[in-house]
């Protein structure tokens, strides 16, 4: 089975927590490492958010689709910050230490390699964070998380419901893929490009339509329940916080504190060893 947005059961801290205090943290982790370029602050996130990965008990193999798509993206981020400003970190940091020239545009300074770095860490500090909180709450008490900080519960059951079928609608497309494969339609890299998008084309109907059978048939269930029709609602997988939950919240706006406080420290954002 192919692992997206999937919740993982294990055995571990993370997964006792309630969905509203992982969701607190998460959100302060990241909001603490995306306002600050502070390298050494950025590093430590990186280090305490790997060994949170570990305490989860989550297999890297498991989440293996998300990181792959993550170290893409990020490859791509950094590749494109370059060919179109290429001496960002140059007016960033006031100074130029030049250590590879190449072109009268392109070349290595000291001060791009660390912008550059830092955009990594970033990466690196939210990444792992984002894919803990998916892969250890349960999507009906993710929902539940989400109308306990404000959000409307027709809107959280709609999230809930995204991250429940999304594993589904990868297995049926993996499933329509095999048996598309098997009636003779050609999809691997042996073929052109052309003949393969009209192969996924005999794929994305078949899904379109079984997904669309699976959106009547959920609304007719939650219409015979009579959805929405009160103001609130009761959640079976709502929990009552711990000392736990209460220390995993503290400790979220603790980070936003440090990274505010970085900030006062450096006179900015970046922190500047040049």
């Amino acid at each position: 089975m192919i692992q997206l947005f999937n919740y993982i059961d294990r055995v571990s801290p993370i997964h006792r927590l309630t969905g509203a205090s992982k969701l607190a943290c998460m959100l302060c982790w990241v909001l603490a490492a995306m306002v600050t370029f502070d390298t050494r602050y950025l590093i430590v996130l990186t280090v305490f958010a790997v060994a949170l990965f570990r305490v989860s008990k989550i297999k890297v193999n498991e989440v293996k689709v998300i990181l792959i798509f993550s170290l893409v993206f990020l490859f791509m981020n950094n590749l494109l910050i370059y060919l179109f400003s290429p001496e960002h970190g140059v007016s960033l940091y006031g100074s130029r230490t030049l250590l590879l020239a190449m072109t009268s545009r392109y070349s290595i300074t000291a001060q791009q390699l660390l912008y550059h770095a830092n955009v990594v860490l970033k990466y690196t500090a939210t990444i792992p964070v984002v894919i803990l909180f998916v892969s250890t709450t349960q999507p009906s008490e993710f929902a539940a998380s989400l109308n306990k900080i404000g959000v409307s519960y027709k809107i959280s059951y709609s999230v809930s419901l995204a991250l429940r079928y999304i594993p589904d609608v990868v297995d049926e497309y993996h499933s329509i893929s095999l048996a598309q494969q098997a009636r003779g339609v050609e999809l691997s890299g042996k073929e052109n490009l052309i003949k393969r998008l009209k192969g996924a084309t005999a794929i994305l109907m078949p899904l379109i339509l079984s997904s669309m059978d699976r959106i009547e048939v959920v609304s007719n269930a939650m219409e015979l329940r009579c959805f929405g029709k009160n103001p609130k609602r009761t959640w079976y997988r709502e929990r009552k916080f711990t000392p736990l939950d209460y220390g995993t919240i503290v400790l979220g706006f603790a980070l936003i504190g440090i990274s505010i406080g970085l900030q006062i420290l450096n006179g900015g954002r970046y922190w500047n060893p040049f």
